[in-house]
């Protein structure tokens, strides 16, 4: 490989995408139409403030380009995968397709509620390896104990999502929606679960609308708060910001009035809203903004409170906020300050993943970060 060559080969993907769609003679507009996304998605991904995390997503772009999709990857960056190093997707896979259960030996509904608190806090913690392994049981469980059926599907989104899998968390967000019935709260709290999916998805809008509608007729305030900073996120990601700020400053409203009791593990407070913030800032553009808002957010009292895998997963959008700004430094440290408290939403998540390359790729790495790399199977 040449040296003309190899520069190009480790410019970011973003300005690879956008190298190539100059040279393939498109507008940015014309790129987008042919994706069937907006502009605004085009212009962040080119920018890298939205992150090319999910292969399929590459394979398109690769297509409406006419090239291979190693092309953009790069010889230093794999195609994120999903759940590298995990096992257990393919069978919660397969749980999700037994639509009729036969309930043959029915779970005390007692006994169902004890295995669901702990895979929320198996989720909260981080350990992906070990929910993985006990979902499809829970599922099979829950079937036995309906009211219990929404939680166990909106918790297997959950993991889906951080795992890559947008398009099955979507079949299991969904399916939380349908057991919920005509309850609002369990309503709203299988919605947080379609945002989030819908968001993984590039749905910004869909996802917008959902939590909006479900806001509107929750009563519970850490459900309603969570929903507008789904929302608000979502928004921020179609680049509406009046719609961005509208909601996310409603949710710090109801931030500020909330108790600590937390039944339906929404995680909802003042500092979940200073974060959301945070990355509606980063999404928006608005770099610096997204940084102070962090750093006001982690000197915070009851930052530690959050649950590990809401902070490390914060950390790794500030590790990218960072990179934009040139500091590769404090890129590199917030990222193993996220696998500090969290290693698997480090190693495992395909989005996270490609951060590290970004990192690895844009000058000399700490000795930590050049560790992660070769742990989750980047190399130099």
């Amino acid at each position: 490989m040449s040296l003309v060559q190899r520069e190009r080969a480790e410019l970011p993907i973003g300005r690879q995408v956008a190298r190539w769609r100059v040279r393939r003679r498109m507008t940015q507009q014309v790129f987008a139409d042919r994706l069937g996304k907006s502009k605004s998605w085009v212009d962040k991904v080119e920018r890298g403030v939205r992150a090319l995390d999910r292969y399929s997503v590459i394979q398109e772009i690769a297509e409406v380009l006419h090239l291979d999709p190693a092309v953009l990857l790069g010889p230093r960056q794999p195609p994120p995968s999903t759940a590298a190093g995990l096992d257990g997707v393919d069978a919660l896979r397969d749980a999700l397709a037994r639509y009729h259960r036969p309930v043959i030996r029915a779970v005390p509904g007692d006994q169902v509620e004890r295995h669901l608190a702990h895979a929320w806090l198996t989720y909260q913690h981080a350990h992906y390896a070990q929910l993985l392994r006990s979902l499809p049981a829970l599922l099979d469980a829950a079937h036995g104990a309906p009211t219990l059926l929404v939680p166990a599907y909106r918790i297997t989104a959950s993991v889906l999502v951080k795992l890559g899998e947008a398009d099955l968390a979507w079949l299991a967000a969904d399916r939380a929606v349908t057991a919920a019935a005509t309850d609002p709260t369990r309503t709203g709290t299988a919605t947080i679960a379609v945002a989030q999916a819908l968001r993984a998805l590039s749905r910004d809008r869909l996802a917008l609308t959902a939590c909006v509608r479900a806001a509107e007729t929750t009563t519970d305030d850490a459900v309603r708060g969570t929903l507008l900073v789904q929302g608000g996120l979502a928004a921020a990601s179609g680049g509406d910001r009046r719609n961005a700020d509208d909601l996310l400053n409603h949710a710090a409203d109801l931030a500020d009035r909330r108790t600590t009791d937390d039944p339906h593990h929404t995680a909802f407070g003042p500092t979940a809203v200073l974060l959301a913030l945070a990355l509606a800032a980063l999404t928006l553009g608005d770099t610096e903004e997204a940084i102070y808002r962090h750093e006001r957010a982690a000197r915070r009292a009851d930052w530690p409170a959050l649950p590990a895998e809401h902070r490390a997963a914060h950390l790794v959008d500030v590790a990218r906020a960072y990179l934009q700004t040139g500091n590769v430094a404090a890129a590199g440290q917030a990222l193993l300050d996220a696998d500090r408290i969290a290693p698997a939403e480090v190693r495992y998540r395909p989005y996270a993943r490609t951060v590290i390359a970004e990192i690895t790729r844009s000058g000399p790495a700490a000795a930590g970060v050049t560790r992660l790399a070769a742990i989750v199977g980047l190399t130099r």
